[in-house]
């Protein structure tokens, strides 16, 4: 099995930010690419629906700071969890899809996004250490995130400005990509 050495890419990933009317905030999504997980992470071609290895993070309130053209977003502590699923459904219609299956990892973050008042995108970095890792069988083969990404990453992400029609219950919701390095032995 690879794994990345400490300052390389652990993984990449896509999801999305769901805001609500109480300025909560949350993050779901899935993984495009773990390293040392040498199968497909789909069970057919790649999307949310497909995906067996997704992620969700617990609700958290982020207080803003403005700086001139910029709104500055800081998550003092928050946390998300990475989920096997044997069976893939997950759907962006539904962020609490996206936490089903057998939880592998959970993180605990510090994060900070920051958004042009005039957006086209917006940007995030969080830095995450790992608090629980569980062995899992994926494909044949026994992993535990704790091996792959050792005991913290740090995350670096773009998110589009582009207006979805957020799902009932939200107010907005905006897709992103991040990147993932290994920020830690383990």
């Amino acid at each position: 099995m690879n794994v990345a050495s400490v300052a390389e890419v652990v993984w990449y990933v896509t999801g999305r930010f769901y805001s609500n009317s109480a300025s909560m905030v949350l993050d779901v999504g899935y993984f495009l690419h773990v390293e040392g997980l040498a199968e497909s992470l789909f069970a057919d071609l790649a999307s949310e629906s497909t995906a067996l290895l997704t992620f969700a993070s617990a609700p958290f309130l982020a207080s803003t700071i403005s700086n001139g053209g910029l709104d500055i977003g800081v998550d003092v502590k928050g946390s998300f969890a990475i989920y096997l699923r044997e069976t893939p459904g997950a759907s962006f219609d539904d962020p609490n899809t996206f936490a089903a299956g057998q939880c592998v990892a959970t993180f605990e973050r510090t994060s900070i996004v920051a958004v042009a008042k005039q957006p086209l995108t917006s940007s995030n970095v969080f830095t995450a250490r790992l608090v629980d890792s569980q062995p899992f069988d994926f494909r044949g083969a026994r992993y535990d995130f704790r091996d792959l990404v050792g005991n913290s990453i740090t995350q670096w992400g773009i998110a589009a400005a582009e207006p979805l029609t957020p799902p009932a219950g939200y107010t907005s919701v905006a897709p992103f990509v991040g990147s993932a390095i290994r920020a830690g032995t383990g």
